[in-house]
């Protein structure tokens, strides 16, 4: 039996992000050479700004990604300057990674590239539409939040 899943919410958002990320990571690789696990590891430490630096395991849990994952896109982006490891004051198993200076022009593209995307997406929506689709994601996440963390009430 044929089934349509198109009106479900887990299915709609799960395949909306796949394909975003599937035309970002084409247009990341295509003009910076970066991928869009790449990007989002520069983004996770950028918002870090001037606090603690994250370590490897730190990272792979803010990324979704196994420890191993995380330790090759490290090799590789450490490689090619953009990020530095340095071993934690504590414990010497740890490595913290560093945003280098050179990472930010990257990150200013990878960002560019991602406002351009969000603009011919979003084209097919009124300005109100945009704003409300916002809103109403922020809602679902905010209740999200709250099941996760065992604040809502169960049904």
């Amino acid at each position: 039996m044929k089934r349509d899943f198109t009106q479900r919410f887990g299915f709609l958002v799960k395949e909306v992000g796949k394909l975003y990320v599937d035309e970002f990571d084409r247009l990341a690789r295509e003009r910076i050479g970066l991928t869009s696990a790449q990007c989002r590891l520069l983004g996770v430490l950028a918002m870090r700004g001037d606090e603690e630096p994250l370590s490897q395991a730190e990272l792979a849990q803010r990324l979704d990604l196994t420890p191993m994952a995380v330790a090759g896109l490290c090799d590789r982006m450490a490689a090619a300057g953009w990020i530095r490891r340095e071993p934690s004051a504590t414990d010497r198993r740890v490595n913290k990674i560093h945003l280098q200076p050179s990472a930010e022009k990257a990150l200013d593209a990878a960002l560019s590239i991602s406002d351009g995307l969000n603009a011919r997406v979003m084209s097919v929506l009124s300005q109100p539409e945009r704003a409300q689709l916002l809103v109403l994601l922020n809602k679902v996440r905010g209740s999200l939040i709250d099941i996760t963390s065992g604040d809502a009430q169960k049904p």
